[in-house]
């Protein structure tokens, strides 16, 4: 059975998708990108800090559904230009620092909003 999975701590969609769904005992989260969701707005400052919202967005949906960054199995990281893969990594292993999930990370022409990192997230309990 498919439940759909919103939480009020992580930005709304910004087209017709769902933050997360959960089918079984796996959670598949949405991409997300560095808007807080508080304003609404995208938060300044680089790859870094744009980073940290977007762990950030993930761990609230985590939480809204009963996961864990420990849950996590897999994570696609889309970045506007590999010359930030170095500066994501310093922030995303701070969110996994034992055991971390499998990972694909590649750079893709534009994003949306105009953003320099969106990621989706699979978890499993």
């Amino acid at each position: 059975m498919k439940q759909i999975v919103n939480s009020d701590k992580a930005p709304k969609a910004i087209g017709p998708y769902s933050q997360a769904v959960k089918a079984g005992n796996t959670l598949y989260i949405s991409g997300q990108v560095p808007i807080n969701p508080k304003t609404g707005k995208i938060v300044g400052g680089g790859i870094k800090e744009q980073t940290e919202q977007v762990m950030k967005n993930i761990s609230a949906i985590l939480d809204e559904a009963s996961y864990s960054f420990s849950d996590v199995v897999k994570s696609t990281c889309l970045l506007s230009d590999m010359i930030n893969f170095t500066a994501m990594n310093e922030v995303y292993e701070k969110y996994y620092s034992e055991n971390p999930p499998a990972r694909a990370a590649f750079a893709v022409k534009e994003l949306p909003l105009g953003v320099l990192i969106e990621i989706e997230t699979i978890a499993v309990k």
